[in-house]
């Protein structure tokens, strides 16, 4: 990903490039289709983002994602 993306993304959330590149080093061995490792990841994410998540969207994300409804190409949908 190229610097303009972070920079987007920072400013839409206030999470620096160091910080989700250190998130995703930590994520790297994570196994995605796990539940429970899912909820922990959406859950920092609000923390960091400051942003509640209630839980009826986090079941929709964790669904998504579990059944592979994740877009691969996400650098245009900012």
């Amino acid at each position: 990903m190229n610097d303009s993306i972070f920079k987007k993304v920072e400013k839409k959330t206030n999470i620096n490039k160091e910080t989700i590149l250190s998130l995703a080093n930590k994520l790297k061995s994570s196994n995605f289709k796990d539940e429970k490792v899912l909820n922990e990841v959406i859950s920092e994410l609000s923390y960091m983002t400051g942003r509640e998540i209630s839980d009826t969207k986090k079941e929709k994300i964790i669904n998504a994602i579990k059944n592979d409804k994740v877009p691969n190409d996400i650098e245009n949908k900012w």
